[in-house]
């Protein structure tokens, strides 16, 4: 078997070309596997220690500052917790007006060390149901007046109220644990305090809020603890300026993103590898404006429904236009263009649609919490027989789009009617059974959030599982029956007469910007060799050979590789430490016997140093390896395998 030069093994059995040759075998180290933690979703236990811990909680602050009021106390997906309004006091010896209390941490030991007494004493929870006039008197009995108006937004009755023994008490509908000793004080934490708005209102009361986090046991803690110290070291802000992928400017604005030529890079692949994905799987990809006259927001609803995330109009020649917030009344009007067939159906519209939606200055987080960003949007218009089978297909892509960037663990969850909801019984029927049977042909295992889906069609959920155990909100699959209806939408079916299609809405990775966000922090700038805005980085030891690099880089360039030259200011020891901090997975060393030769000393960031390298072969390789999304892991010599 002749040979050529080297090559790179993926981690995974791929065939073997004559034109490949490997060396010594370096395996990758495998990662220790984190303790998978337990969510809301699939934990109802988990659920009830967390919701009862905030009431312990909201009982231990009012026992060690009695001054405190109470707001509202839900759990969160890491734990749950607690905001308190603190007034001024007057001080019973001198009379003077004290100041209202600010939290400190030495405050959180105290309440900690209140709320574990609580717990050893084992009170009993236990749930009552009074009338609203009750609740009232005991509401102003006991001078809560932020409960008075959680009570007058109370729409049903009669009111539950769950109390601690004969101690405390709070408007509540469950669920809870049985009693105060079935919460696990080692495995419940106080973590911080923040301020917050009363109802979100910057002009209403600034109140405190104490997160806090709960588990089933303390070796969950534990592995929380760790995650979190894990996260801190992959936060994709941090990340994002280190390496220069991406800045929120706020000359600008907040919630803005800038995306600077590395993130672009990378945002560029995305985007390409999406496209093709959909034209692949029959979808069209489509383009809308990005603005709309108001008349169009009213006829979809989201001008009543949705007002309070949409920016302020714009005046346009004495009519009110909209900048768009959601993509979906695009597809519509371009779906009533034309008088439909049923032979025409489905139809699958996709488009990467920029939308901007209002967001409070104090909620904006990075890339997970934006005014600006760009859905990987697609609507499916089909017949109600089709539905099955188009859902299982946006199953499959799902699948095929986020295993491609290393993705495949999720927790997946099924949300039906809700109280309130459009469209008659039999049509939420039929659109449940299609996304169970679609979940169940694909084999997935999942929940059901019963009374969980949109007032407007049944959904399917899809959270993806990160690198340490978190998981994050990402795909979904919705029914609508509201939008087709509002619109007017009719195809015309093989009896001839017209009948509304069902619409589906979906997105896999809910926004570019998140899931790069999400993608940042789950490989902690280590991005896949594919992916990497840097693939390959060469490294001139004199001037001499900075031409013979540019030459090298143009042809790398041609072949679909991300290359860079580095200017060769510093020395050898220090470009390679630059690269390699930049997280560039490749570099060559570059000299004058390297010129003369013909070939490159190559560096993996991964492997350390391989040797010489022919150039047109080890160019060849790199442009396979970003072109099939081959992840170099080992390094090894294998024979020729005949074709």
């Amino acid at each position: 078997n002749k040979a050529v030069p080297t090559a790179f093994k993926p981690n995974f059995i791929a065939p073997i070309t004559s034109t490949t040759r490997f060396m010594a075998t370096v395996e990758k180290p495998k990662e220790e596997e984190a303790l998978v933690l337990p969510t809301n979703e699939n934990d109802d236990d988990l659920l009830k220690i967390r919701h009862s811990s905030a009431h312990v909680m909201a009982m231990a602050v009012q026992q060690t500052f009695p001054e405190a009021q109470t707001t509202i106390g839900p759990w969160i997906d890491n734990g749950f917790y607690y905001d308190f309004f603190f007034p001024e006091t007057t001080d019973e010896e001198t009379g003077e007006t004290v100041p209202s209390r600010k939290l400190s941490d030495s405050d959180l030991k105290k309440v900690k060390k209140a709320m574990d007494k609580i717990i050893s004493k084992n009170y009993e929870i236990f749930r009552e149901e009074v009338s609203r006039e009750e609740a009232k008197r005991r509401i102003e009995d006991i001078n809560e007046p932020f409960k008075l108006e959680i009570l007058d937004s109370i729409k049903t009755e009669p009111i539950t109220i769950y109390h601690i023994g004969d101690q405390w008490w709070d408007l509540c509908a469950g669920p809870h644990v049985e009693s105060t000793g079935k919460l696990p004080k080692k495995a419940i934490q106080l973590q911080s305090v923040a301020g917050a708005y009363w109802r979100g209102d910057e002009n209403r009361e600034m109140l405190q809020r104490i997160y806090a986090t709960a588990w089933k046991a303390p070796d969950q803690l534990k592995a929380y603890k760790k995650m979190m110290l894990e996260a801190k070291k992959r936060d994709h802000r941090v990340l994002g300026k280190q390496l220069d992928l991406f800045s929120i400017q706020e000359d600008a604005g907040g919630g803005l993103v800038f995306w600077h030529p590395k993130g672009s890079k990378i945002r560029h692949k995305i985007e390409d590898f999406w496209k093709e994905a959909h034209i692949d799987s029959g979808y069209d990809i489509v383009y809308t404006p990005h603005i709309a006259n108001l008349n169009l927001w009213k006829t979809s609803g989201h001008n009543d429904f949705y007002r309070d995330g949409m920016f302020q109009q714009m005046d346009v020649e004495n009519e009110e236009y909209q900048i768009k917030p959601m993509n979906c009344p695009f597809h519509c009007l371009m779906y009533k263009d034309d008088m439909r067939s049923y032979r025409d159906l489905p139809i699958r519209w996709g488009e990467l649609g920029t939308v901007y939606r209002y967001e409070r200055s104090g909620t904006l987080h990075g890339l997970m919490r934006v005014r600006g960003f760009t859905q990987d949007d697609a609507h499916i218009f089909c017949l109600p027989d089709q539905l099955e089978d188009e859902i299982v297909d946006v199953l499959n892509l799902i699948e095929q789009i986020l295993s491609r960037f290393g993705f495949d663990d999720y927790d997946i969850m099924l949300s039906t009617k809700p109280d309130k909801s459009v469209g008659e019984d039999d049509i939420w029927d039929a659109a449940t059974g299609a996304l169970e049977g679609a979940l169940k042909k694909k084999g997935w295992e999942y929940g059901i959030d019963e009374g969980g889906g949109a007032f407007y069609g049944p959904k399917i959920d899809v959270k993806i599982r990160d690198a340490i155990g978190r998981t994050w909100q990402c795909s979904t699959v919705q029914c609508d029956f509201n939008l087709p209806e509002r619109f007017g939408l009719e195809y015309v079916s093989a009896e001839g007469t017209k009948e509304r299609p069902i619409m589906v809405h979906r997105a896999i990775f809910g926004s570019i910007e998140r899931f790069f966000g999400i993608l940042v922090e789950n490989t902690a700038g280590e991005f896949p060799f594919w992916l990497a805005p840097t693939q390959l980085k060469l490294l001139p030891v004199t001037d001499g050979v900075v031409d013979f690099c540019k030459q090298i880089a143009k042809k790398a360039s041609k072949m679909g590789i991300n290359v860079e030259v580095d200017r060769g200011t510093e020395r050898l020891g220090k470009q390679i430490r630059n690269a390699e901090k930049a997280r560039v997975p490749i570099m060559a060393v570059v000299g004058m016997k390297e010129m003369e030769s013909g070939t490159l000393a190559v560096r993996s960031r991964k492997l350390g140093d391989l040797g010489s390298f022919e150039i047109n072969s080890l160019l060849d390789e790199l442009a396979r390896c970003s072109e099939e999304a081959i992840e170099m892991t080992m390094m090894g010599e294998v024979e020729e395998k005949e074709e």
